[in-house]
């Protein structure tokens, strides 16, 4: 679909962004930054990750506490098994229905330090459909969860991924968003096996902003995401020029949901790595315009 086609649209894109929990001052100055330049563009949601290990516990309830309270947007807080028992997990969505969060990314999560192989708290939930099922006892929440169109690092197939997805349906996972991937035709393949396979929820595409292409090469490394030979040669020779990476960018970002859209994703979620000019930007080529501000 071309970007004219895109933009004149009666079907406007659906779009999603993700945060992380800021660290320092500094960078939760940054983080809001952020979501202020992103909240014109009234996504359907915003979610807040949760560190390996549930390491980012506090900070993801202080985040996600704070965009109730003082922007219009939407949160999904990620919440995962790992690390805690199924009555402390059950408190934690106790406690984010009680601040008024309605929307759970839910997820099985990594070791600490994402080193070793997972292994289940001895009193936690065991998998992804087991958290969804404790969740939804609780609170008529909506439930997001994640797919991998490339495998995930450590399942044994593709069928496996998507018998998991059709198990976190049938325990009331609502959507499914994926890990970036710039592999379109896979995406795509991943989507048509999962109806194929009984899979009713969207499935909608991650997409990542490439500013910083070799810290996008390390967490696709870890992620089990391939870095297609054309990607990299786009970005060569570019180190030291910042705008013409963010130029670079936002073209390859738009150009790749662009393609999706063509083959018939309308909803996009957006690793934005707390940055807000590139995934903006892309949005605003996609034809995506600014609302008035609704912040309160």
């Amino acid at each position: 679909m071309s970007l004219e086609n895109l933009i004149s649209d009666p079907n406007p894109l659906q779009v999603s962004f993700e945060f992380s929990p800021p660290r320092t001052e500094e960078a939760e100055a940054k983080l809001w930054e952020a979501i202020r330049r992103l909240e014109p563009l009234q996504p359907s949601f915003v979610s807040v990750t949760y560190g390996a290990g549930g390491t980012t516990r506090e900070r993801t309830h202080h985040t996600v506490r704070r965009i109730v309270e003082e922007t219009s947007l939407k949160p999904a807080a990620h919440l995962t098994c790992v690390g805690h028992a199924k009555g402390e997990i059950d408190d934690i969505v106790r406690g984010y229905w009680d601040a008024g969060i309605r929307h759970i990314v839910a997820l099985r999560g990594d070791m600490p330090g994402m080193t070793g192989a997972y292994q289940a708290h001895a009193d936690g939930y065991k998998s992804t459909p087991e958290l969804i099922a404790g969740i939804r006892k609780i609170g008529d929440f909506e439930v997001s969860v994640s797919f991998y169109p490339e495998r995930h690092p450590d399942s044994p197939s593709h069928g496996h991924d998507i018998r998991l997805l059709k198990e976190k349906m049938d325990a009331g996972a609502t959507r499914a968003l994926g890990q970036f991937c710039f592999d379109n035709d896979l995406t795509a393949r991943f989507r048509d096996d999962a109806v194929a396979a009984g899979v009713t929820i969207p499935v909608v595409p991650g997409v990542m902003p490439t500013t910083n292409f070799p810290g996008v090469a390390r967490m696709a490394q870890r992620a089990g995401a391939s870095i297609p030979a054309w990607l990299a040669k786009a970005f060569e020779g570019l180190d030291e020029d910042v705008e013409t990476r963010r130029i670079v960018a936002a073209t390859v970002l738009a150009d790749q949901v662009s393609a999706l859209r063509a083959r018939g994703f309308g909803q996009f979620h957006f690793y934005t790595l707390n940055q807000a000019n590139l995934t903006y930007a892309a949005c605003r080529i996609l034809g995506i315009r600014p609302q008035e501000s609704l912040t309160k």
